[in-house]
């Protein structure tokens, strides 16, 4: 890493700006195309998308409903409509398919406010921080899922941050506002990364998903690490990314196999050596990086 610079600094030296922030700038084009549909209805009678982040019809046909909501619902004990469910059903494929927390990085309108005061954190070089084991968030699901049984609602998404993003950006004052600010607080001030990385409950949820998600982030050339740890510092999930980068000798594949990484691609975006790609869980095998080629070298 550069000295003194921000993580990524030496890629936009090496590569350009657009290549070190490629997937970033994709990601936020994902997350505002996915809000701009939302808006579309109240802001300009343009209705493509009906509904909102819980539950929505797109062209008056695709039903699409978080399965995350929908499990709540279920714990009140209220049967949903058959679309709920096959809107549910199609979400859950989806988020299997490409990996459960994709939706914290791609869709997720709460990314945005942390991202945003993790930024400010590093430009104000805040470094105390609260530590909070990351199981936090699994107690958490839990809780909510009981909150739910014991209420008969599903109480949880009245102050959801996810669903509160939304709101207020769609209607534009109100209590909405004030959980937004208190996220974007926490993380900057309480936790690093703090909120998506530790206590989120719907990101717990999706990464229950993940784990048998296919598309994965592999660190192919990690024979060609150079110990820079920009892939760390920029990471919101740093602890995903040691077994695959330093685990050749223990014979652990490249493959980023937690449920907790997000694809986000950051990863690949700040690495000067190229380590890092988008690949599926089944090329998880030591030779992929050179390990069974370095074994049969040894002597």
């Amino acid at each position: 890493m550069v000295k003194g610079k921000y993580p990524g600094a030496e890629a936009v030296l090496q590569r350009g700006w657009l290549s070190a922030y490629k997937w970033l700038l994709l990601r936020r084009f994902s997350q505002v195309l996915i809000l701009a549909l939302f808006l579309a209805g109240p802001w300009l009678g343009v209705w493509i998308v009906k509904g909102n982040l819980a539950s929505s019809l797109t062209l008056d046909a695709l039903p699409l409903t978080d399965p995350f909501v929908l499990l709540q619902t279920l714990a009140t004990r209220h049967w949903p409509e058959s679309t709920a469910l096959i809107g549910a059903l199609i979400v859950i494929v989806f988020y299997v398919l490409v990996g459960g927390r994709v939706y914290c990085g791609w869709a997720c309108p709460v990314n945005l406010v942390t991202d945003a005061a993790a930024w400010l954190r590093r430009r104000l070089g805040i470094k105390s921080s609260v530590r909070i084991t990351r199981n936090v968030r699994y107690w958490l699901l839990g809780t909510v899922m009981l909150l739910a049984v014991v209420t008969g609602v599903a109480a949880w998404e009245f102050i959801n941050p996810v669903m509160m993003t939304q709101r207020a950006i769609i209607f534009g004052v109100g209590f909405a506002w004030l959980v937004v600010l208190a996220v974007f607080l926490f993380d900057l001030l309480v936790a690093e990364r703090g909120w998506c990385g530790h206590a989120c409950p719907q990101g717990a949820f999706y990464s229950l998903l993940g784990v048998v998600g296919v598309v994965r982030v592999s660190a192919v050339n990690r024979e060609q690490c150079d110990d820079c740890t920009d892939c760390y510092a920029i990471c919101p999930e740093p602890h995903v990314i040691k077994p695959a980068l330093k685990g050749a000798d223990k014979g652990i594949g490249p493959i980023i196999l937690s449920p907790n990484c997000t694809n986000c691609g950051r990863c690949i975006d700040v690495c000067t050596r190229d380590v890092f790609r988008f690949a599926t869980r089944f090329h998880d095998r030591p030779e992929a990086s050179g390990f069974i080629q370095e074994k049969e070298a040894t002597p």
